[in-house]
């Protein structure tokens, strides 16, 4: 355990609604670099505040070996001040109080060697590409974008130097800058990282993965299933070779296992039917007088003793047979297929869908064109994307001309949790038939009772699947589907279904996202960059 710096002894938190987040979780994380992985709702963001002592664990322990400091995903809806976010806040206000004048002892014992503090928090916050003054370090957090929040609070860990920093969902709202930025962080860190992300390209600069997996079910004694986590080592390219690899191998075990009960169960029938055929003709001969009674009562007995016998050894081997398959079944994780089809989104080849007019020049997507929109934060990509929304909707925004229907996926997506999915999807297609949109729900892997469940009741990845679902299959269908910033607070088998969701669509796409990964898998083959408010098409 020395190399250990976090250790996990049983670790255990229940809201008080009685919610289990995390349940006998056992383990440890060594240091170096690591990044945390798992489903939406595994219990990530609630293992960093045990960590970080805002929660306390309802049973077991924590042990930390090492100071702690902590990037949280949040930063951007914070009450607090850059000063407070970077953990300066009561040493600015002991300096301001010894500069008029106050000699109290306490204020320099706060100071302590900091004199120079405000100095260094604007070379901190610079050095991560925020350029503040003095003046600004009272500036509320909430004034800033998210992206500008996010580098404050890397500014903080600069500022600090923990042994370990712990950076939750680091690069959610980050510019293709601010994602370099925290690279530029985890490359020149010399302490124990631990990275809470989704974020493929980041995951591939740690020394090691370890995924959790979380809990919530209870066992037929009504005790709660214990949270599990596990140690892959190397980069995440390097997991997702191990566990494909893993799991062919245990989809091959399980056709194994299914084929070794099949054969154990037409064995044991196999041998049920001599026994009867046997029973059939000893009976049948003493009917005819061939054998004695009392010869055949004692070939009876001893037959049914070979019959018991042959008998609990099928079914033991049937049994056996049978366990295998569960163990080998209970290794092979379940995928969510995506399999719809969407023939009324299809736009033909040179039918113009869109034109922006900007700077002089005319910007159009003609077609099933996939358009990636970059640019810095703060840049107006969002704001163009509602620019398009409105004219769609009013045809009254200038420079704006929308030729087709438009659908949009918002950064915050907002369902009702009372309605049931069924109701939510035919909330954007009243007129459409309960049967194919159960159907497509089904090509959604929304399946048996799901499409009459309230989305409240739903896991994130399911209520994701339901927005996706609410905009793909809207009546009437859009030929042209804008994406804001659409894998952030996605885990990756959402991501993985958003991309397959995204190849049956046959209209035009236009995608706001700093991901280039994901960019590339749903096939953009041109990039807008908007620069200042002004539109270009990148080079």
């Amino acid at each position: 355990m020395e190399h250990s710096l976090i250790t996990l002894d049983s670790l255990t938190y229940t809201w008080p609604d009685g919610t289990a987040a995390l349940a006998g979780l056992t383990g440890s994380i060594a240091r170096g670099r690591t990044g945390l992985i798992g489903a939406n709702g595994a219990g990530k963001t609630t293992l960093v505040r045990l960590l970080t002592g805002e929660l306390a664990p309802t049973a077991g322990h924590v042990h930390l070996h090492g100071s702690v400091g902590v990037l949280p995903q949040d930063l951007a809806l914070s009450s607090q001040t850059v000063a407070e976010v970077l953990g300066i806040d009561r040493i600015l206000t002991a300096l301001r109080a010894v500069e008029t004048g106050d000699v109290d002892v306490a204020h320099f014992d706060v100071i302590g060697q900091d004199w120079d503090i405000a100095a260094r928090a604007c070379q901190a916050l610079a050095a991560v590409g925020l350029p503040l003054d003095e003046e600004e370090l009272d500036r509320p957090v909430r004034t800033l974008s998210g992206g500008e929040a996010m580098k404050v609070g890397l500014a903080g860990l600069h500022l600090h130097r923990p042994q370990l920093a712990i950076l939750d969902e680091p690069t959610n709202n980050l510019d293709t800058a601010g994602r370099a930025h925290v690279r530029g962080l985890i490359d020149s860190w010399r302490g124990s990282l631990l990275i809470i992300s989704h974020d493929r390209q980041l995951l591939d600069g740690v020394d090691r993965i370890v995924e959790l997996y979380g809990t919530g079910t209870r066992n037929a004694a009504g005790e709660l299933q214990a949270s599990t986590m596990r140690t892959w080592e190397g980069r995440f390219s390097d997991y997702r070779r191990q566990l494909a690899a893993e799991q062919e191998a245990a989809e091959q075990a399980a056709v194994t296992a299914r084929s070794e009960l099949g054969r154990q169960k037409h064995k044991r029938i196999e041998a049920q039917i001599k026994l009867d055929r046997r029973q059939r003709t000893a009976k049948q001969a003493v009917k005819d007088g061939k054998v004695p009674p009392i010869v055949a009562g004692g070939k009876a007995m001893q037959a049914q003793k070979s019959a018991a016998k042959l008998t609990g050894t099928h079914a033991a081997r049937e049994t056996a047979a049978h366990q295998q398959l569960q163990e080998a079944q209970a290794q092979v994780r379940p995928r969510v297929v995506i399999d719809i089809e969407l023939p009324d989104t299809a736009v033909p080849a040179g039918r113009t869908v869109l034109e922006l007019d900007s700077s002089e020049e005319v910007f159009s997507i003609r077609g099933p064109e996939r358009v990636a929109l970059a640019g810095p934060n703060g840049a107006g990509k969002t704001t163009l994307l509602n620019r398009i929304m409105t004219a769609a909707h009013t045809g009254e925004e200038p420079g704006v001309r929308v030729i087709a229907e438009v659908g949009l996926l918002p950064q915050r997506i907002l369902l009702d949790p009372q309605l049931s999915v069924l109701e939510t999807v035919r909330c954007a297609a009243p007129h459409a038939d309960p049967h194919t949109v159960r159907a497509q729900l089904a090509g959604l892997n929304l399946k048996k009772g799901r499409p009459d469940q309230s989305v409240g009741q739903l896991s994130g990845g399911e209520r994701f699947r339901v927005a996706l679902a609410r905009l793909l299959l809207a009546d009437p269908a859009p030929q042209l589907l804008l994406l804001d910033e659409p894998t952030n607070s996605l885990d990756l088998e959402s991501v993985e279904v958003l991309v397959e969701a995204l190849a049956a669509y046959q209209g035009a796409l236009i995608v706001v996202s700093h991901d280039a990964e994901f960019l590339t898998d749903i096939g953009c083959t041109r990039t807008w960059e908007v620069i200042g408010g002004a539109l270009r098409e990148a080079r």
